[in-house]
């Protein structure tokens, strides 16, 4: 994993969100630059699909929903690319996998001020939808909570 550094990280807010509110709706886009290192957060009330590279779809889409009376945070990643190649998908969900980590840190960094607002976020469970045509990588797994991604 590499190791998150907070001014790699540019936070854009969208229309309807701001850095106290809503919780819900509340969408997180995160991509980056390979060349800069660069991480970008959209914080929203829906994904930003056009910060999204349709090629690569490298990002990581997370959002706030209720389930019964808890809040889960729900994380969506695209294993597949365009071309349907099994050893590729294998590849980029290892590189996922390893880079998740920072990704989670960087989201729960990038949107700290709604945390310190509402402290009990930290305690949500994280669930991870790995997307795939293939089944043996199209899975849920819990990923514990945003207490554990802290920077």
């Amino acid at each position: 994993m590499s190791k998150f550094e907070p001014e790699r990280l540019t936070v854009e807010y969208r229309n309807g969100v701001t850095a106290q509110e809503p919780i819900i709706p509340r969408h997180h886009t995160l991509t980056h630059s390979d060349f800069t290192g660069q991480l970008f957060l959209t914080i929203g009330t829906q994904f930003a699909w056009d910060k999204v590279n349709k090629e690569l779809r490298d990002e990581v889409l997370g959002q706030w929903i209720m389930n019964g009376n808890s809040l889960i945070y729900n994380v969506y990643i695209y294993i597949d690319q365009k071309e349907h190649d099994v050893e590729a998908a294998i590849r980029r969900n290892g590189i996922f996998r390893r880079e998740l980590p920072l990704a989670l840190t960087a989201i729960r960094y990038g949107d700290r001020f709604l945390f310190g607002i509402y402290p009990v976020l930290d305690y949500a469970v994280i669930m991870v939808n790995f997307i795939s045509s293939y089944p043996p990588l199209y899975k849920q797994e819990y990923w514990g909570t945003f207490s554990n991604f802290s920077s």
